[in-house]
Parts: structure tokens; sequence; C-alpha cells
């Protein structure tokens, strides 16, 4: 089985990433951890390329939990629209799930900001997992 992970840095991916990460798998399965950057006007500037630098450290730190578990795992930092990016991976990398975690923002908030994960549910080739955060009860 081929799994996306769409991640960004974020408390909400973070959980995402642990919640796959101690789900039982078919044998074989591989992670692909994708996170996405816009790149301003199709330019490459010097802040362009330490965001991607910090992607990439984040992204190899990232990918240790899932390695610990015994996946096979992939990482990439791609640009451009998050929706985008994410739905035409799935497509090219030939994926049987895309995962992604929840802002959980409604309203005028989730209007105005849109919704990765929504975007992504609703145009993937294949199945969707949307992690929610986890909200700890007093």
């Amino acid at each position: 089985m081929k799994i996306l992970v769409g991640l960004d840095d974020s408390s909400h991916s973070r959980q995402a990433l642990e919640f796959i990460s101690k789900m039982r798998w078919p044998a074989g399965s591989s992670m692909l951890l994708v996170t996405v950057q816009r790149s301003p006007f199709g330019k490459t500037t010097s802040r362009h390329s330490d965001q991607r630098r910090k992607n990439d450290e984040f992204l190899t730190a990232a990918a240790g939990r899932p390695r610990e578990a015994g996946f096979s795992t992939e990482t990439r930092v791609l640009d451009g629209d998050a929706r985008d990016v994410l739905v035409n991976t799935a497509c090219n990398e030939r994926c049987d799930l895309v995962v992604v975690g929840s802002h959980g923002r409604t309203g005028l908030a989730r209007l105005l900001l849109g919704s990765v994960a929504a975007h992504v549910v609703t145009h993937a080739p294949c199945s969707v997992m949307v992690v929610k955060r986890q909200v700890t009860q007093t």
C-alpha cells in the first residue's frame, strides 16, 4: 500500500503522522511524506531556498517515526498550492491512500483560508483519511 502523507509544521500534521504510524498496515506498505511550499511568482529567492532547506529538515525529522515503525519512507518538498499538489501527487504516484491532518477551522475562517483537507477529500483519486486533532477533556 502506498500512503501519501501531507504534512506542514503544525501540531495537526504531527498528530496525523503519529496516528498513522501506530496503525497496522499491509506488509510492504510505504509512506511518501510531502510538504508543499508556495514559490513567489514562480521564482526562486534566497528566502524560498531557506524555506526549502527548513522543510527538508522538517521532513527528515518527521520520517523518523514511520521508519521506526518499519515503513519504507520517502520525503519530498514540492512547490505550489497544497490542495492541487497533494491531489496531483496522489494521481502521479498511484497512491492508495492520502492522509492529512485537519486544522478544524469552521465558518468564516474556513471560507477565507480554504481547506486543504476538504479539497483533497473531494478531488483525490483514492481514499483519504483526515486525522482530526484530539480534544482533551477537562
